[in-house]
């Protein structure tokens, strides 16, 4: 058995180190709890960039300006060990991570964002980073496209873990993908949260016949700082709940184990057993005994996409 902590709690949003902060206390919280496996929502560090809902980038443009410039100075370069502390923390408390972050690359110029998720083992290693293929309606304004290189399962003392991002699990392929490679614990960091999201949680997990977990962004407009740009207009009712969370966790049988934490700022624990899977596969096992490779056939280009080359000498 392995106990699963999601945390449902606001970022520092726009502060990166902040955030950081925040969330190696939590860490030590869930793991001191008895947690092995901890899951923090989409774009987690340093937040999901939530005004892109509410402005237009032609009539809006100023502000979107400085919010994307505050944005990109605060999101992670993994390479520059900017998730040196997450990293720490895993290894000191004995756990796995799985954490949404707004991700860019210096060494590649560093001008675009990506939407992404880390996972990172129990030694301290980032055992895989998966950037969004696909960011979601105006998301593309903000976030650049991801390529398959990070589309992987990797092993961790919890079991089995693949990860995609809100509305990419609602790309068939990307999911095939996941369950072709033997995925047990199946996390869904999102920004999304309702009834919807809720029944595609369960579809998950009775199509892959495997442990689901959502991870939920949790937001109150108290939540954003004084000083963020143009918050009063964006966020006038100090009261509004900006997004309701609904983490959850859903078993091999498509039933709910545990949430939907709805608005409410907090952890979700769970117990989950991987010995489950297995059983579950025998009735239905979509990329084995359910499959007709006869006709048809995924093929996955996994190799990093890069826009330069250099040779010297």
């Amino acid at each position: 058995m392995t106990m699963i902590a999601i945390i449902q709690r606001p970022p520092v949003l726009l502060d990166r180190v902040a955030t950081i902060t925040r969330a190696v206390q939590w860490i030590a919280e869930a793991a001191a709890a008895g947690a092995s496996l901890i899951v923090f929502p989409e774009s987690f560090i340093p937040g999901y960039p939530s005004w892109i809902w509410r402005l237009a980038a032609g009539r809006d443009g100023a502000v979107v300006g400085q919010l994307h410039a505050r944005l990109l100075a605060n999101a992670v370069d993994v390479g520059a060990g900017d998730l040196a502390e997450l990293c720490e923390a895993a290894h000191a408390h004995g756990v796995t991570i799985v954490c949404g972050i707004n991700e860019t690359d210096r060494t590649l110029g560093g001008g675009t964002l990506y939407n992404s998720v880390v996972v990172i083992g129990p030694d301290g290693r980032v055992l895989n980073r998966h950037r969004k293929l696909m960011p979601t309606n105006p998301e593309r304004m903000v976030h650049g496209l991801g390529d398959a290189s990070g589309l992987r399962v990797v092993d961790t003392p919890v079991g089995r873990i693949g990860c995609l991002i809100c509305w990419e699990n609602y790309m068939p392929l990307a999911r095939y993908a996941l369950y072709a490679q033997g995925v047990e614990i199946y996390v869904a960091p999102t920004y999304d949260s309702g009834d919807a999201w809720l029944a595609t949680m369960r579809h998950l997990a009775l199509e892959g016949r495997c442990w689901v977990v959502g991870g939920g962004t949790a937001l109150r407009a108290s939540d954003i700082a004084p000083d963020f740009p143009a918050r009063a207009a964006l966020f006038p009712d100090a009261d509004e709940w900006i997004n309701d969370g609904d983490s959850v966790v859903v078993d091999p049988a498509g039933k709910v184990v545990a949430g939907p934490l709805r608005r409410e700022a907090g952890v979700l624990y769970a117990e989950t057993d991987i010995a489950r899977v297995a059983p579950a596969r025998r009735t239905l096992d979509v990329t084995g005994h359910y499959a007709r490779p006869d006709i048809f056939e995924l093929q996955v280009r996994r190799a990093p996409a890069r826009p330069v080359r250099f040779v010297d000498g």
